[in-house]
């Protein structure tokens, strides 16, 4: 068995990737970007509960559980980009979990008769996953790095991020 299949088959069942290639994340963000356009245009509840489904199974376990992530990894990585770019993962996952937040958010104000405010925090959802699908640009990447130079996240989560900013 070799060292790389040897490794993911001891892989916890949570554990997120690290390092992650960018340009997988960058792919998951604008299949995101299509599904949360078409939440917004439909409107409707089970729509915001599958787009808030593909974060939880994002920062449960990266693309291992994700669909999004797997055709990402598997596909349009390989055949599409053609490159790979590393970089650390706790940010992304931390990236994936405010996502998590916001379609979560989406999703509860949909079931409570808000479409409005649905759609409004999904747009916003919809900025930032298209800056980091069309510049590489992870708005939660940057917060998790102000976060640890504040000492709100520890360092140890993320020994290659305590460079960030300086």
């Amino acid at each position: 068995m070799a060292v790389e299949e040897n490794r993911s088959w001891h892989r916890g069942v949570f554990d997120f990737p690290n390092p992650v290639n960018d340009y997988a994340a960058r792919s998951t963000a604008g299949l995101v970007i299509a599904l949360a356009v078409v939440t917004v245009v439909v409107n409707q509840p089970w729509l915001y509960g599958i787009l808030a489904l593909g974060f939880v199974l994002r920062v449960a376990g990266g693309p291992r559980y994700s669909p999004f992530g797997r055709l990402a990894v598997h596909l349009i990585v390989p055949k599409v980009w053609k490159k790979s770019k590393t970089v650390p993962g706790p940010p992304k996952r931390f990236a994936q979990t405010i996502g998590l937040v916001f379609s979560g958010t989406a999703f509860v104000l949909s079931l409570a008769g808000l479409g409005l405010a649905a759609q409004i925090v999904v747009g916003l959802l919809i900025v930032a996953a298209f800056l980091e699908f069309a510049f590489g640009l992870c708005l939660g990447c940057i917060g998790f790095g102000l976060l640890q130079r504040a000492g709100i996240i520890p360092e140890s989560v993320c020994e290659a991020c305590n460079n960030f900013g300086r």
